[in-house]
C-alpha cells in the first residue's frame, strides 16, 4: 500500500499538461489526433448532407440573445462571440440528420481557430472564467442541446461545465445546468437518430439573437417537458452552493398522458459570484 508521503507528493503533482503552455499545447494535439483516429476508425455515419429545402414539421423552436452581460467579463469578449457565433452558424444551418446518422458539432463547424477568422472570447478553464479563441461557442451548442432534449433523438455525447456557477442570472430562459462543455473537438456534443423520421437543424444569427429550429418530414409521437425543481442556494462550510433537479417529462401527444418523468441533471454548484442578494438556506433540502 503506498504510504501517506507518497500519495501527498502524488497529489502536489501536475499533470503534464498543466507544466507548462508548452506542454499543454501538446496534450491538446494529442486529444485533438486521438479523436480523429477513433472516428476514422468508427462505423458511425456522420450527418453532412445540407440541402437547399427544408423539411416540414417544426419540432421545437429556440433563441438565444447574443450579447448577454456576464458579471464583469469584458464586453468586447461579447462582440467577439458574437463574431464566432456568425462564422459557425452557416457550417451547421440545414443540416439533415437521417435515420442512424450522427451529428457531429465539430465535424461540421471544423476548427475554431484564427485561421478560419474566429476571435478571442469568453471561456471557462479551470472553473474560472478565462478568454480564448472561438470562446463562446458553447452557446451554440446549448440552444442545439436544449433542442434536441424536446426530440425523440438520444444524445450520445454531452460535456459539463461541472461544479461551478459562474455568473449571476440574466435574462434566463432554461433551467441553470442545462448548458453544454466543448473543446475543439475532443470535447463534442453528439447526438444520434434512432428513430424512422428524418430531422434537421435550422440556425442562424440575425444580429441579436442566435436563432434555431429542430425540425422533421413527420410529426413526433411525444413530446417533452424539461423543468426544474427543488432549487436553491445552502452554505456548506462556509461555501455557497447552487441546487437543483432537472426532470424531462415524457408526453403522449395524443392523450397527454405524461408517460414518464427522468431525472437528467442534479445541481449542486459552488457559486463563484456576490451572493449577498441571495436567499441561502444550511445544509441541504430534501
Amino acid at each position: 500500500m503506498p504510504s501517506f508521503a507518497f500519495k501527498k507528493a502524488m497529489a502536489g503533482r501536475k499533470l503534464f499538461c498543466q507544466i507548462s503552455p508548452f506542454t499543454y499545447r501538446i496534450s491538446k494535439q494529442k486529444c485533438i489526433f486521438a479523436r480523429k483516429l477513433r472516428d476514422a476508425f468508427s462505423t458511425k455515419k456522420f450527418a453532412r448532407r445540407k440541402p437547399d429545402t427544408t423539411l416540414p414539421v417544426v419540432i421545437y423552436r429556440h433563441n438565444s440573445i447574443i450579447r448577454r452581460k456576464l458579471g464583469n467579463s469584458a464586453p468586447e469578449l461579447q462582440e467577439n462571440k458574437a463574431v464566432n457565433l456568425s462564422l459557425a452558424a452557416p457550417k451547421v444551418n440545414g443540416v439533415i440528420i437521417r435515420p442512424g446518422e450522427t451529428f457531429s458539432f465539430w465535424r461540421l463547424v471544423g476548427a475554431d481557430n484564427k485561421q478560419n477568422g474566429y476571435r478571442e472570447g469568453l471561456t471557462i478553464a479551470n472553473g474560472q472564467p478565462s478568454r480564448g479563441i472561438g470562446g463562446g461557442l458553447c452557446q451554440f451548442t446549448n440552444l442545439i442541446h436544449w433542442m434536441i432534449l424536446h426530440s425523440e433523438l438520444e444524445i450520445t455525447e454531452h460535456h459539463h461545465h461541472d461544479g461551478v456557477d459562474l455568473f449571476p442570472d440574466y435574462k434566463r430562459q432554461v433551467p441553470f445546468g442545462t448548458g453544454t462543455s466543448i473543446v475543439y473537438n475532443y470535447l463534442d456534443y453528439r447526438f444520434v437518430n434512432n428513430t424512422a423520421r428524418t430531422y434537421q437543424l435550422l440556425v442562424w444569427t440575425d444580429g441579436q439573437y442566435l436563432r434555431g429550429e429542430l425540425r422533421a418530414d413527420t410529426p413526433q409521437d411525444l413530446s417533452f417537458h424539461i423543468h426544474a425543481e427543488n432549487e436553491f442556494f445552502s452554505e456548506e462550510n462556509g461555501i455557497i452552493f447552487r441546487n437543483g433537479i432537472i426532470f424531462r417529462d415524457t408526453v403522449d401527444k395524443k392523450t397527454g398522458k405524461t408517460l414518464n418523468s427522468t431525472i437528467i441533471r442534479r445541481n449542486h454548484a459552488r457559486v463563484m459570484y456576490d451572493t449577498s442578494h441571495l436567499t441561502i438556506t444550511s445544509g441541504t433540502k430534501k
